[in-house]
């Protein structure tokens, strides 16, 4: 199994997708320092499982992603792919129908890395295990780089004797030597695991077997309880039944109750409603009749101004009265005295004549007045009697005065 091309993309200073092809078995790589000549060799360790970035010249496993530089951006990830040919299947197993071999791996800068055997995923461990006995692999000694030589004359007997094995072609069975041990070895230990597991099992049998007799004389008595609780049920049910019975004796008699109230309630409806129509009658009637009331208030009020205004010009005449009457007393004094006195006198009696006549018409109208006022109250209220008294009493006077008016006209005469 030769070779055949080395595939770089992004992987330290190759940032742009490169393939060094190796055309025989003998390629050098010739370039000034510091052109990434080391870096191929890091490519070929880093895609066959190179863990420590330290062998990878880092100081950790992202410093394999192209950087950057003054023209350039950093990358997000980068990839390493092998291509071995097999065409003489020297390569065994399954992969020995194969004529061609790509490995390849990829690594992103969120620190995930990835495998591929032939374009399908695997495992880091199915890489070593296609190159254990052929002397290829991350630390081998087939890749001999800047002080590999010295590292293999100052090896320790241990480690020369893992090179050897490695070229002897033996590193794989031991390695396959080794798995097994491991794997015995976790047998026996999962065996004394076993046997704990088989004593605790044990332990946990016996009281498993109390916890059965416990639970089949929790199922007797469950089912006890439920031939309990079924004949408690029935008998329940028939009380209930019975209530139930009971029950709707009563809605039957509460319903006829409710039937007979309601009947008596509709009846009661209808009176109200009769009374209500009443009431309303009533209340027309007692606004008519107390509009009658008002208006007869007002007709009353009316008729006693009347008679105030009445009185006031009977109590100007009165005065006038007592003027003329204190006049004639003093022209029957000088009489005698003075003929032209009494003359001046009669003429003067001859003035108020006309304005005597006129308080006469005017007393007339006044006690027709009362006399209707009168027969009004009467017709309307019986409660006025105060007023009609007082009337009368005004009418009275008024006949007082007719009679000292008489009088006067007697004496004047």
């Amino acid at each position: 199994m030769r070779l055949t091309k080395l595939k770089l993309a992004g992987f330290k200073s190759f940032v742009d997708p490169t393939t060094i092809s190796f055309p025989s078995n003998l390629v050098a790589i010739v370039g000034p320092n510091g052109c990434g000549k080391s870096n191929t060799i890091d490519a070929v360790r880093w895609v066959m499982g190179e863990s420590s970035a330290k062998h990878l010249r880092g100081d950790s496993m992202a410093d394999v992603i192209f950087n950057g530089s003054n023209s350039r951006k950093p990358v997000g990830r980068a990839s390493v792919e092998l291509i071995f040919d097999n065409s003489d299947g020297k390569l065994g197993g399954q992969y020995a129908q194969y004529n061609e071999i790509s490995i390849r791996r990829e690594v992103s800068r969120d620190g995930t890395s990835h495998y591929y055997l032939n374009g399908r995923r695997c495992r880091r461990r199915d890489i070593t295990d296609i190159f254990l006995g052929t002397g290829l692999g991350p630390r081998s000694y087939s890749i001999i780089e800047q002080g590999m030589i010295s590292r293999l004359i100052e090896a320790r007997p241990e480690e020369l004797r893992v090179y050897l094995e490695e070229a002897a072609g033996i590193s794989k069975y031991k390695e396959r030597r080794r798995e097994t041990e491991n794997r015995m070895r976790h047998t026996l230990e999962n065996l004394e695991r076993l046997e704990d597991l088989r004593e605790e099992i044990a332990k946990q049998l016996e009281k498993l077997r109390r916890q059965a007799r416990t639970a089949e004389r929790y199922r007797e008595l469950k089912a006890e309880e439920r031939q309990v609780r079924g004949e408690l049920i029935l008998l329940r049910h028939r009380a209930l039944d019975e209530q139930m019975a009971k029950a709707r004796h009563e809605v039957r008699e509460t319903e006829l109750a409710i039937e007979a109230q309601t009947a008596e309630l509709r009846a009661v409806e209808r009176r109200i409603e009769a009374l209500r129509a009443q009431q309303t009658d009533a209340a027309e009637a007692h606004s008519r009749v107390q509009a009658r009331f008002y208006e007869a208030g007002a007709e009353i009020a009316r008729l006693e101004q009347s008679i105030t205004h009445a009185r006031q010009t009977r109590e100007r005449q009165q005065q006038e009265l007592g003027e003329a009457s204190q006049a004639l007393q003093e022209a029957e004094a000088h009489i005698r005295v003075d003929r032209e006195r009494l003359e001046s006198l009669a003429r003067e009696l001859a003035e108020k004549q006309p304005a005597l006549a006129e308080l006469e018409t005017q007393a007339a109208e006044a006690a027709q007045r009362l006399q209707e006022s009168e027969s009004a109250i009467r017709a309307w209220q019986q409660a006025w009697e105060a007023l009609t008294q007082a009337l009368s009493t005004h009418r009275q006077t008024a006949e007082v005065e007719r009679a000292r008016i008489d009088q006067l006209e007697r004496q004047i005469r």
